[in-house]
Formats: structure tokens, C-alpha cells, sequence
């Protein structure tokens, strides 16, 4: 019976010689698994197990998705899989408990806030998450609060940090989650499930299989069909030490609200309160395990529900059951829980008592209030040593330790079996790596230092942690730390010289190991190169607290992308999104676009702006840009790349929209659509990758306000000093901008109603009926000259110069008929269109359709002289304008979009499902 249980749980699991993985305590339920898997030819389930459950609701298999009939199922005591019994002998799906041995490369999570993630299922105990829950911001991976402890380091590998380095990439499979109408690449049936944690999803291409599929895929990843638009992470280095996930992917600490402080939740009341109720029958005992001095100190306890008159092996099995730990339960021992205890190595172990003595019992007349697992001490163990080059045909080899063994016998005995025998010991280090979910830790260990005290040292911190140490032999090499710091927000327009006594100054930087490599004077910013980890995370923690002439600094950590090693036919795609726009629709794009692509070609415009993904794709040969917000946003990025251009290899990158703003007029024109609301993000990039490439003119504004008069009380006073903007649409003057300036007045006294497009044209409709009795003359409030002409003006409110056939939200300003007079409008011929309103009401014609504005002028260059203070907008951003010269002409060269090809996409089958499920998991997480 025992070498049966042995076979059920060790299947799969890979586990060393030295140590049983049996849990223990199965009895004739596990055995009848074992044979039962046996009988019917197939193989052991890995690392699960398995007993029999009488069920008392409706259940559905986790192998199958099919639903259970009958009363009785088998049901995984530790990570609950759930199978008929005819699924058995083909379980592949590996348990909980040994999921972190078959981690081929560790890389930590990076968890977003806890939210409400509707019809999704925990990857650890596979239950519903109907509690507030975690996400990956980076892959498909959803955890409950009180289990994100026990989530393998499992997270996709989006760049070189020097330990690893290697071209060709297998697909990174993750379990779960699929929608139901989810198809598999192999058998073509739907393997998506709503009711189960089923199905099997490659995180780069997006590939769908059944479980029982996905092991005949050909292992290598292509990245599918957006192949040509990623930036493969061979091509990306980020040393990211000392750095948090979210320091590396960019991503907003705002939005941590508790999540940073699991350390205090995890595992203790959350997970608490559920197992309480479990325990409700008076004939159990509900007790607190801790599994370590770590867990003490933390106050983390798990609970278990065991019978009043439970023996010592069963709880021990419970507790090992309740930490993912599959050892042998006959190598752990349970500790009374007292203060003393942790200062002590005497361990309450009655686990060899008879079974018909009153020793057997963990209770007595007095119960203690929670217990501590421990490990019993060992003579000797068999660990595993990987290679931490991938140039060797085996994952690890296992060697025998005993209580003389250290770190350089171990190093002496492992170069033979690596085939380096002929190597000097000198030349490696053993490095011991906890593979945590938030964090992998990485520490050298000393030569001398004993491998079973280090061993005891990490299961008396933690139990748990031990199944999450790995050893690695590393050759040693001369490690080049290079972190590039990008830091904003400095006064524009300084030398290099400058901006480096002004980082002495406030931050006091160490110049031995901090340079300047790139100034961008314009924009008031620079590119540090940091060779010392310590010294890069204190520069970037200081810099959030520092301000240089009452203006805040801000710092972005930027990877460094290696152009050589880009595919030949790879045009990456650049992403930035203003999570401000579009009702806060850009947050749920962010986690899109982050699960689609790299994170590391995604870029929030909310944190430093649009010049860090500039800069970090200065080197990249050919690249197009993706720009997610309002027609505001896409002048700003438009503006950067202006400023920009001339520091890029690739000077005239494509630019294509999602529109996420009110009006939208910009998109509309380019047929990306009047407002984004929902559609599929994964067809949007299949849109973007297919669309057309088209020039546009930009024009340049510049406003001259006119010299104070000479009698002005008080001495003479200075004049404003010329303001130059950039327009892309149009531009506006009297009514029209009025209109604008009051919107913005009213969105800054209340933000939060500012949230839907609905809701923001209502509000212009609520100030256009406040001034439809207004009359104004704005015709003898100016003069307009059109390449060097006079033009005399007819009795208007509103002059308008358009760039683009759409207007307010997409009316037709300048009409479709013909005219003798003036050329058919192009965005890319040259030449602004000038046209007039007479009012509110002439507005609203235009906007519904009924009539078009006054044609006035067509030309190439504009003088607009204001004869009194007059309200003005460019592009939706409203001010007013002193008297005085605005000067309009066109802006350098044209610039590249993007225009929505008129072509429908071509099918792409279960991908396309597959990704229509990439925003459903956001539902209720903001």
C-alpha cells in the first residue's frame, strides 16, 4: 500500500531520491486511485492526491470539463482537481505542491491591486474567485489573496537581466481562465470552461489546447500572429535587481492601494474565515499551523480542520497539506506554538507512539492555542544543482549531501557530472535562489558554508520556502550593472554641465558610478547609467520626494533594447495609453496591451510622459507607434516625436489611434472609429498591423501678444513672451473656443463627473443653450490675412481653420459640395480650410447634419490679427488670447498615421475567441 501511494504521488513530479514525496495516511482510498489509474494503462497523476468524495452539489471534471453524474468523484486533497474516475490515468495537469519544481526560468509576478475578477478561478486551489482577488499585470495568472504564497515564480520572461540569455523560445503555457467558446489548436473542440479552472493558453502567441493536447504542440513559440509587431525579450535588457516588478514594467504605484501589504494578509484571516466554516461540525477541531520562525514573526497562520481525536500523522499531514508541501509526513513534526519555541530546538514528536496509546492524540485535556511544523533533522539529503548556462543537455543533477558537505565539495563534485571537470573550482559559485512569486532573491553562498546547516536554517524559517529554494552553479564572469534611469521634470533648456551639478546638488549623485548619457534639453530631462544597484534604487527613491524649482521630479525605469538582435521582418510596435482618457477605459488597455505584447513596449503616458518609450526605442530600426487617448493625446505624442525625430534611427515612425476622448475627430478621419467601447483589443493590433500608411500636414501656431502701451501706469510693463503650440485638427476663435473654455472650467471644478463621453457632450450641449441668446461681432474683432491677401470677413461669431474633414465630434465643417473656388480638402495637401459661424445655433446644424459652415479661405500661410482679448482653442485646449499676432504655418515635414484598412481582417479562428476573453478579466478590477 505504501510503495502504491508512492507511485500516485511521486508521477510527474520529478522529486529527488532522498526524500518519499508521499503525503502519507492515504489508506485504501488512495490505493484504490493507484490502481484503479493503473488498471486502465496510464500513468500516475502527477504529484496529486486523489481520494474518493461523496458530492453534495454539481461538479465538473477539471481534466475533461465534462460534468460528474453520480454521487461519487476524486478529488485532489491538496489543490482540490477534481476528475471522474475514468480521467484519472490522464491527469497531466501537475499538482499545486509541485508545480515550483518544474519552473524551467523563475520570474516573479508582478500583482496588480486586489479586485473583483467575475467567473475566473485561483491557479493554486483552483476554486472561484468570488473574494477580492490578485492578477498578474504581466500574464494570465489570477490568485486569492491568501494563496498568492503559494503561486510558482512562473511569470513570462519579457527580457534578459544576465542571468539568462537565449534566442529561441518555447511557449509559455498557463492553465485556465479560457472563455467557454475557446477552441483547441489541435482537435478543434471547445476546450474553454466557465465552471472549471480547464484549457491551457500560451501567454506569447496566444495558442489554445486541452490539457490533454497542449504535450503534442511543437514546443517552440513563433508569438503567433503578432509576431512581427512584439518585441521579442532576447531583445531586451533590464537589469531589474533591487527593483519591484512594477518599477520594471512601468506601471503605477497609485494603483496599489493594499496589495503591497500582503505580508500582513496573506494566509492568515482571509484564508481563515473560509476554512472556518469548513470546521463548523463539532466533532473537529479547527487549529492554527504556522510553518516557521517567518510565519511567527508575521503572524501568517494557515488553519486546518481535523478530528477531535485526530493522531499526531494526521495533522501533520493536514498541516504539510495546507502548505503545498508533498514530503514524506514521517520527516515533519509538529511543535507546540510559545514564544519559547522559537529560541529552542526541542520539538514535541510523538509521531512513533503506538496507535493505541494516549500519546497518539495531539489533544489532552488542554489544547494548545496554534502549533509549528517542523522538519526533523537530517543526516544527510539529495539536492538539486541546475546550471545556470543553457548550454547543457540536463535540467539539473542530483547530489548526495551529509553534514561535512559545503558549498566547495558540492561545487567539486557537480563540475564532473556538468562534463567541467576540467574547470578550476575558482571559477563557479553556488547561488541559493527563492523562487517567491513577487520576488526571486538571489544569494552567493560562502565556500565554506555547510549545505545541511543551510538547508535546516531555510525550514526553520519557512517550510514552505524550501520547496521554493533552488540551487544554482554559476561560472563567474565580470557582471556589468547597467540601469538606465529615466529622470523628468528638470528645467529645460541646460548643458549637459548643468543638469548634472543640479543631480549633485539635490540628489547627490556619486559620479564614479552614475553618468549622463543623453540630454533632452528641450523637455527639461536626462538618461541616467547607474552601475551600482544600491545607488539606482536610492537615486529612484529620492527622486519621487525631490523638486527643482517647485516643479516635481519623476523617474522611470527603462530597459535598454539590443537592435542588433531584432528579427530582420520585426516592426515592434510602440504603445502609449493615457489611462485618464476614455473613462478610465485606458487602465483595463493597459493590462491588455501588457498581456499581448511585451510590457516593456507599453508605456503610460501618465508617468513621465511620452519621451521615455521614445527613448528606450531610439536604436530600433523600423517601429510604429499605437497612441490610446483623445485627440489631445495624440497631439502630445505627436509633438514629442517632433521634438524627438531628428535622435531616432527610425526619424518617421507610423502613428496609429484608439480613440479614447470625446469629440475623437482625428480617429474618425482615419477610420479608427468615433470612441473606443470594448471591442476585442487583440483585433485592434490585428487592425493596426494590416492598416494603411498615410501622410498628414501638421501646422505650427505661433501667438504674439502686442506690446503694453507706452503710457501704462506704473512704468512700462513687459510683454507676454510669443507662445508657439502645434496643431493637428483645428483650430478655433470666438464662439467655438468659448464653448471649449467653459467645458474645461466646469471639468476642473468637478473631474470625477468627467468620466463618459456621454455625460462630457451633454455638458457642451448644457453651455451651448447658456449662450444661444449671445450676439457678438467677431468680424470687427479681428483681420485675417491668407498668403499675404487680405480677407475680408462676413458677420460671424466663430472662425475656424480645420486641417481634417471632421469637426466636433464629426460634423462636416467645410460640406461636400463643389466648389469652383477652392480645391477638395486633403489632410496631406498643404492647405488649411477656413470657415465661420454665426452662432450656437449654426453650430448645431452642422453638427446634426443640416447645414456647413461659411467657406471663407483656403490657403498655405495665416496672419490673425486680434484687436481685443478673444477666446482661442487648438486641438480641444482652450485659452484666451491676448490682442495681438497669431501667425499659422505649416510644421516641418508631414507626419506618417495610420489609416484603418476598408478590407475586413482575415479569420483567425480560436485566437480571435481566445483574445475576445483578454478584457473580460478586468470586469470590476478597478
Amino acid at each position: 500500500m505504501a510503495e502504491g501511494t508512492r507511485s500516485l504521488r511521486g508521477g510527474g513530479g520529478g522529486s529527488s531520491p532522498a526524500s518519499s514525496p508521499v503525503l502519507g495516511g492515504r489508506g485504501r482510498a488512495a490505493a484504490a486511485v493507484v490502481a484503479a489509474a493503473a488498471a486502465a494503462g496510464g500513468s500516475s497523476p502527477p504529484g496529486h492526491g486523489f481520494r474518493r468524495v461523496t458530492l453534495t452539489k454539481p461538479t465538473f471534471c477539471h481534466y475533461c470539463t465534462d460534468f460528474i453524474w453520480g454521487l461519487a468523484g476524486y478529488q485532489c486533497e491538496v489543490c482540490n482537481f477534481m476528475s471522474h474516475e475514468k480521467c484519472l490515468k490522464n491527469v497531466k495537469i501537475p499538482c499545486s505542491c509541485i508545480a515550483p519544481s518544474l519552473v524551467r526560468v523563475p520570474v516573479a509576478h508582478c500583482f496588480g491591486p486586489p479586485g473583483h475578477y467575475k467567473r475566473k478561478f485561483c491557479t493554486v486551489c483552483r476554486k472561484s474567485l468570488e473574494s477580492p482577488a490578485f492578477r498578474c499585470e504581466v500574464c494570465e495568472l489570477h490568485v486569492h489573496t491568501d494563496c498568492i504564497l503559494f503561486a510558482c515564480s512562473d511569470c513570462r520572461q519579457c527580457h534578459q537581466d544576465g542571468h539568462q540569455d537565449h534566442d529561441t523560445y518555447h511557449h509559455h503555457w498557463r492553465e485556465g481562465n479560457l472563455s467557454s467558446s475557446a477552441r483547441c489548436e489541435v482537435c478543434k473542440k471547445t476546450c474553454g470552461s466557465s465552471e472549471v479552472l480547464s484549457g491551457m493558453r500560451c501567454e506569447w502567441c496566444g495558442i489554445l489546447a486541452h490539457a490533454a493536447c497542449y504535450i503534442i504542440v511543437t514546443p517552440e513559440c513563433t508569438f503567433g500572429r503578432l509576431r512581427n509587431m512584439i518585441l521579442p525579450p532576447s531583445c531586451v535588457q533590464l537589469f531589474s535587481r533591487n527593483f519591484s516588478k512594477l518599477h520594471c514594467f512601468r506601471i503605477s504605484e497609485n494603483l496599489q492601494t493594499e496589495s503591497d501589504e500582503d505580508d500582513d494578509v496573506d494566509g492568515s484571516t482571509q484564508g481563515s474565515a473560509k476554512d472556518i466554516q469548513i470546521s463548523a461540525d463539532s466533532s473537529k477541531q479547527t487549529l492554527k499551523i504556522f510553518d516557521g520562525n517567518d510565519a511567527v514573526k508575521r503572524n501568517q497562520f494557515r488553519l486546518i480542520s481535523v478530528p477531535r481525536i485526530a493522531k499526531n500523522e494526521e495533522v501533520v499531514e493536514a498541516a504539510l497539506r495546507a502548505y503545498y508541501i508533498n514530503d514524506d509526513q514521517q520527516e515533519y513534526e509538529l511543535q507546540t506554538f510559545t514564544q519559547q519555541a522559537l529560541l529552542s530546538d526541542d520539538v514535541i514528536n510523538r509521531n512513533d507512539a503506538a496507535e493505541d496509546s494516549n500519546l497518539g492524540s495531539v489533544f489532552r485535556e488542554s489544547v494548545p492555542e496554534a502549533w509549528i511544523i517542523r522538519a526533523k533533522p537530517k543526516d544527510e539529503e539529495v539536492i538539486r544543482i541546475y546550471p545556470a548556462w543553457l548550454k547543457v543537455g540536463m535540467a539539473y543533477v542530483s547530489l548526495r549531501v551529509n553534514k561535512d558537505s559545503t558549498t566547495r565539495t558540492v561545487i567539486k563534485e557537480v563540475l564532473p557530472l556538468l562534463g567541467r571537470q576540467m574547470d578550476c573550482l575558482q571559477n563557479f559559485k553556488l547561488v541559493e535562489v527563492l523562487m517567491g512569486s513577487k520576488q526571486v532573491q538571489r544569494m552567493v553562498l560562502d565556500n565554506q558554508e555547510l549545505i545541511l546547516n543551510r538547508l535546516k536554517d531555510i525550514r526553520k524559517t519557512s517550510v514552505r520556502q524550501m520547496n521554493q529554494t533552488r540551487f544554482y552553479i554559476v561560472e563567474n564572469s565580470k557582471s556589468i550593472v547597467r540601469v538606465n534611469l529615466f529622470v523628468g521634470g528638470l528645467p529645460p533648456q541646460l548643458s549637459h554641465e548643468e543638469y548634472t551639478n543640479i543631480l549633485k546638488d539635490e540628489l547627490a549623485i556619486k559620479t564614479n558610478v552614475v553618468s549622463v548619457t543623453h540630454v533632452y534639453q528641450a523637455q527639461g530631462a536626462v538618461v541616467l547609467e547607474i552601475s551600482c544597484f544600491s545607488e539606482a534604487e536610492r537615486i529612484y527613491m529620492l527622486v519621487k520626494d525631490t523638486t527643482v524649482n517647485d516643479k516635481p521630479l519623476n523617474a522611470v525605469v527603462i530597459p535598454e533594447v539590443m537592435a542588433s538582435k531584432i528579427p530582420r521582418n520585426c516592426c515592434p510596435l510602440l504603445v502609449f495609453v493615457n489611462p485618464k482618457s476614455g473613462g478610465l477605459k485606458g487602465r483595463d488597455l493597459l493590462y491588455s496591451f501588457r498581456k499581448l505584447l511585451n510590457p516593456h513596449q507599453v508605456f503610460e503616458l501618465t508617468n513621465g510622459g511620452p519621451l521615455p518609450g521614445f527613448h528606450t526605442f531610439s536604436k530600433v530600426p523600423s517601429f510604429r507607434v499605437l497612441v490610446c487617448g483623445g485627440d489631445g493625446t495624440v497631439g502630445w505624442v505627436l509633438g514629442a516625436l517632433e521634438e524627438i525625430r531628428h535622435k531616432l534611427v527610425c526619424s518617421e515612425p507610423s502613428v496609429a489611434i484608439l480613440p479614447l476622448g470625446t469629440g475623437n475627430d482625428l480617429g474618425r478621419v482615419l477610420r479608427w472609429g468615433a470612441g473606443y467601447s470594448g471591442e476585442d483589443p487583440y483585433s485592434i493590433l490585428v487592425s493596426v498591423d494590416e492598416a494603411d500608411d498615410v501622410l498628414m500636414d501638421r501646422w505650427t501656431i505661433l501667438l504674439d501678444a502686442e506690446e503694453p502701451a507706452e503710457g501704462a501706469e506704473n512704468g512700462v510693463a513687459e510683454p507676454e513672451p510669443p507662445k508657439i503650440v502645434q496643431m493637428n485638427n483645428y483650430c478655433g476663435l470666438g464662439i467655438d473656443a468659448e464653448l471649449s473654455l467653459d467645458f474645461h472650467h466646469a471639468r476642473e471644478e468637478e473631474p470625477g463627473k468627467f468620466n463618459s463621453r456621454f455625460h462630457n457632450k451633454g455638458v457642451y450641449v448644457k453651455v451651448g443653450l447658456q449662450k444661444i441668446s449671445h450676439t457678438r461681432n467677431l468680424h470687427r474683432d479681428i483681420k485675417l490675412q491668407v498668403d499675404q491677401h487680405e480677407v475680408e470677413l462676413p458677420s460671424i461669431e466663430g472662425l475656424i481653420f480645420i486641417n481634417i474633414p471632421s469637426w466636433g465630434s464629426g460634423a462636416d465643417l467645410w460640406g461636400s459640395e463643389s466648389d469652383n473656388r477652392f480645391e477638395k480638402p486633403r489632410i496631406d495637401d498643404g492647405l488649411l480650410e477656413v470657415v465661420g459661424v454665426t452662432g450656437v445655433v449654426h453650430m448645431g446644424q452642422v453638427q446634426g447634419g443640416f447645414r456647413s459652415g461659411i467657406r471663407i479661405a483656403q490657403g498655405s500661410y495665416f496672419r490673425v490679427t486680434l484687436l481685443k482679448p478673444i477666446p482661442v482653442q487648438v486641438d480641444g485646449e482652450p485659452w484666451i488670447q491676448a490682442p495681438g499676432q497669431i501667425i499659422i504655418s505649416a510644421a516641418g515635414p508631414k507626419v506618417h498615421m495610420l489609416k484603418k484598412s476598408k478590407q475586413k481582417q482575415k479569420k483567425t479562428g480560436s485566437l480571435k475567441e481566445m483574445r475576445v476573453d483578454s478584457m473580460s478579466g478586468s470586469e470590476g478590477g478597478r
